[in-house]
């Protein structure tokens, strides 16, 4: 038995949100498996620095991914899940080879930003909605992919 969603905003614009947080499920899960990949095949001086600094980032992502998951049910929507579905609503590019540790650098800087445009789109229906558990983890979401693409700009001097 299936109950009706009355949480102060209508079906329409749930969908909308939805599908918003489905891009940036897509996007959040693309950078989490590009950023797990650069930690297991970074080489060069800075290695250590990197393998450490990129599981941070890999970490945290894992735990945003089910964040962003978690809200899409809860607003009534079934969350993407599969990388068929992913490569369809993501915008960030997948790595086919080994970069370098500096071109790994200035692509996750890149990623991060990326990140940070899909939320910023899904804001206004958030907003309009007065959705504000959403309004919120977008605005948390921003923050630290912001704060992380400038500590990997930083470390290209």
């Amino acid at each position: 038995m299936s109950m009706d969603i009355d949480i102060g905003i209508s079906k329409d614009q749930r969908q909308v949100i939805a599908d918003g947080l489905s891009r940036l499920l897509a996007d959040t899960y693309t950078l989490y498996l590009k950023t797990h990949n650069y930690h297991w095949n970074v080489t060069g001086p800075q290695f250590n620095t990197l393998h450490t600094m990129f599981e941070q980032q890999y970490t945290e992502l894992a735990t945003a991914v089910d964040e962003i998951a978690e809200r899409i049910r809860a607003l009534g929507f079934p969350a993407p899940g599969s990388y068929k579905q992913f490569a369809g609503l993501t915008r960030i590019e997948e790595e086919d080879g080994v970069p370098s540790a500096t071109d790994m650098i200035k692509a996750l800087a890149k990623d991060q930003e990326a990140v940070v445009r899909t939320a910023r789109e899904v804001f206004p229906a958030a907003d309009e909605a007065n959705d504000e558990p959403t309004a919120d983890l977008l605005t948390q979401r921003m923050q630290i992919h912001e704060k992380t693409a400038w500590m990997l700009r930083a470390m290209l001097g």
